[in-house]
């Protein structure tokens, strides 16, 4: 397997178990439904852990453009991959968000909410304040980014035995920080599967995809990426900072 098809099938588990199981806990009707934010947040953890092993090998798991761009800001992945690598988790986030949908239809159907059937493709923030909401997922993705910086142990990124410890990682930044906005962390797994809600219909109907606010969990991301490496460099080489 290539590492470009290595992103798209990571990703695109990462955003069928993720959003599958924001989908089994929301949506009506679901053996799920109402199971609250720990199930959410240890479904996305397993999430990435079944990703990042399944195609570690391959690509080295990055998953998120976020990561993509720590990691070569870090030194530890070549510029001239990336374009390729954020193309890839794109492509991978659209078919998961296209599963999610056709795996839930007959509950989409029958939520009345389309508040919460969004909330089964992308983010929102519980309080919209748009400092804050940036502020919260910079940080977030700076946790991410800058703990796995520390586990990347190969050319490509992550190794496939780090699977495990990156999902862990996830679940302690849902817990702990994604109150706020659900911690999207993850530039192509929210604007990915936003952009699949606005294309697809809804069974029972949908709102706006809520582009006021999609900004945010892209930017934010990528700016708690470069920190991130930034901040990684530093501590590697504080006197011969330098990007390659």
């Amino acid at each position: 397997m290539n590492p470009f098809l290595g992103e798209l099938i990571g990703t695109a588990l990462l955003v069928l178990l993720g959003n599958g199981v924001v989908a089994n806990v929301v949506l009506t009707g679901t053996k799920g439904n109402n199971a609250g934010w720990i199930v959410i947040t240890w479904g996305w953890g397993m999430a990435v852990f079944v990703a990042v092993f399944t195609v570690a090998a391959f690509s080295g798991a990055h998953i998120n453009p976020a990561v993509t761009i720590g990691l070569a800001i870090a030194g530890k992945f070549e510029w001239a991959s990336v374009p390729a690598y954020i193309a890839a988790q794109f492509l991978g986030a659209f078919i998961g968000a296209f599963l999610v949908w056709l795996f839930y239809r007959p509950h989409y159907a029958v939520t009345k909410d389309t508040d919460l059937k969004l909330a089964t493709f992308c983010t929102a923030p519980a309080i919209r304040d748009t400092l804050s909401n940036l502020a919260s997922e910079i940080v977030g993705t700076f946790v991410l980014v800058f703990a796995v910086l520390f586990l990347a142990v190969s050319v490509f990124g992550l190794g496939a035995l780090d699977a495990l410890p990156v999902g862990l990682l996830v679940l302690a930044i849902g817990l702990s920080l994604g109150g706020t906005t659900g911690y999207a962390i993850n530039p192509a797994r929210d604007l990915g599967p936003r952009i699949i809600h606005a294309i697809l219909p809804m069974p029972g109907g949908k709102r706006d995809s809520d582009w006021g606010y999609a900004w945010i969990p892209v930017v934010g991301p990528i700016i708690g990426a470069i920190l991130a490496g930034l901040l990684y460099l530093v501590l590697q080489d504080p006197g011969n900072i330098h990007f390659r």
